[in-house]
């Protein structure tokens, strides 16, 4: 629904941005910032959610669902591969747990 009206309507600028501010133009930081602030006040959680907890999350989920981790570098937007390989230990964690699970005996 967003892409096939609320984007169109928003995109004046023709930016290349999926997320956009109420402006037109590319959702900053700050701006999602704002966003989880207001949705955390009308919960009862009482936690510090950042942008980067997301992007993290985000991240970490795409990987432990087998995405290819060069995919998420440029999901994410990072110039170098190191920078993305910070989110494969929790992957290999996660296969570590599963094999276990999968595999009881070989504890």
């Amino acid at each position: 629904m967003y892409l096939n009206n609320g984007y169109k309507e928003l995109n004046k600028f023709n930016c290349d941005y999926l997320v956009l501010n109420n402006q037109g133009r590319g959702i900053t930081e700050r701006g999602i910032r704002y966003i989880l602030t207001n949705l955390i006040k009308k919960t009862s959680l009482h936690k510090n959610i950042s942008p980067h907890m997301l992007r993290h999350s985000f991240a970490t989920h795409l990987l432990n669902e087998g995405c290819d981790i060069l995919s998420v570098k440029d999901l994410l937007g990072h110039e170098s591969i190191s920078s993305t390989q910070i989110y494969t230990h929790i992957t290999n964690d996660r296969l570590k747990e599963i094999y276990l699970h999968s595999f009881p005996r070989t504890k």
